[in-house]
């Protein structure tokens, strides 16, 4: 699997090109700037990118635009976004055509490999990887009383939160205890409060949910 990696701090871009390639990815491209990803991201076809949202030589949101811009050119293109804080506005722009995988984590809180890698593998794979607080910051823009979230009960709003994070049913029944026909059902119940389609293609659900919340 092909990864285009872009990090701007030496050690940490380092780091991050030792830990994939331990676990088996090719690193086309490892680079520390906004231009030099655009190159990358054109010339390289990769699998996945992973990119730090500010990137030189602006450290504003060069690494998200450049990402952006590579989906234009090639939509569906899978982007796995690492910052340290949770930026609503890059979320929902990578969320708003609703087609490939996509995830966000926040640096300080990727507390293994096996959690990352497994996260780039789901987003090249068309899945979701969001850090939990992300999901918590989406989902609070959508709590006034006249929101379809609104309509959500509690349990459901954290199936919600666990499908978003792009864990399976399975996963969801075991983190909350319940079974798997306790856990579809709450999800039934989900989209018709939401006025969404059921689907059977779990990624493509997932993006939708967020993508309908964020833009509510």
């Amino acid at each position: 699997m092909r990864v285009v990696l872009a990090e701007d701090l030496f050690l940490l871009r380092d780091g991050l090109v030792r830990l994939l390639e331990a676990h088996g990815f090719e690193i086309a491209a490892a680079v520390d700037n906004g231009p030099a990803l655009d190159r990358a991201l054109r010339e390289r076809e990769p699998d996945v990118a992973v990119v730090d949202v500010r990137l030189p030589p602006s450290f504003t949101d060069e690494g998200l635009q450049c990402a952006l811009r590579a989906r234009r050119r090639r939509p569906g293109l899978p982007v796995l976004v690492l910052s340290q804080h949770v930026e609503q506005l890059y979320a929902r722009e990578l969320l708003a055509d609703g087609t490939g995988g996509v995830g966000y984590l926040l640096k300080d809180r990727v507390l293994d490999a096996g959690q990352f890698t497994e996260a780039v593998r789901r987003v090249a794979a068309g899945g979701t990887a969001m850090d939990p607080q992300v999901i918590s910051q989406l989902l609070q823009r959508g709590t006034g009383a006249d929101r379809p979230v609104s309509r959500l009960t509690p349990r459901e709003r954290e199936v919600l939160e666990l499908m978003a994070q792009g864990r399976s049913n399975t996963a969801i029944a075991g983190r909350l205890t319940v079974t798997e026909r306790a856990v579809a059902k709450h999800t039934a119940n989900i989209f018709a409060k939401l006025g969404l389609e059921v689907s059977d293609d779990d990624n493509r659900r997932v993006l939708a949910v967020l993508a309908y919340l964020d833009a509510a």
